[in-house]
């Protein structure tokens, strides 16, 4: 039990590296540059050009110091200026906090942000049918 802590524990401990570079690397590297290390969906998305709103929040979080940023942008990839932020995500009916973590570089607002909710099913109400009353005393 002591040695899993210990692996846990040096694992935590580690510098966080994006396919070989540090975050201070990566953060001081143009756009262009950067869209050579991520990954293929991200990249093609990037090459194509950011639009107007992506732009806008991009040089938003770049140039102002607020708490939180919102946004309807869910296919905005997530860079490296992005790291240390909270983005509230809007899924369709409200706005959803992500606080932005280094290992989250690469991927889409959107993945972290759901859209359906979890079904929860409760017990049977007062206009449920005869066959759906009877509950097992288990």
């Amino acid at each position: 039990m002591a040695k899993k802590k210990r692996r846990i524990q040096a694992r935590r401990k580690k510098e966080f590296r994006y396919r070989g570079r540090t975050l201070e690397e990566l953060k001081a590297m143009s756009l262009n540059e950067l869209i050579e290390v991520l990954p293929s969906r991200a990249r093609r998305s990037l090459k194509r050009g950011l639009n107007e709103e992506e732009k806008t929040l991009l040089k938003s979080i770049e140039t102002r110091e607020k708490d939180v940023y919102r946004t309807h942008r869910r296919e905005m990839v997530i860079l490296p200026q992005f790291v240390g932020k909270t983005i509230a995500v809007h899924n369709g009916k409200e706005f959803k906090k992500v606080k932005i973590e280094p290992e989250m570089i690469g991927h889409y607002l959107g993945e972290f942000a759901l859209t359906r909710k979890r079904v929860e099913h409760s017990g049977p109400g007062v206009g449920a049918t005869r066959s759906s009353k009877y509950i097992p005393l288990k």
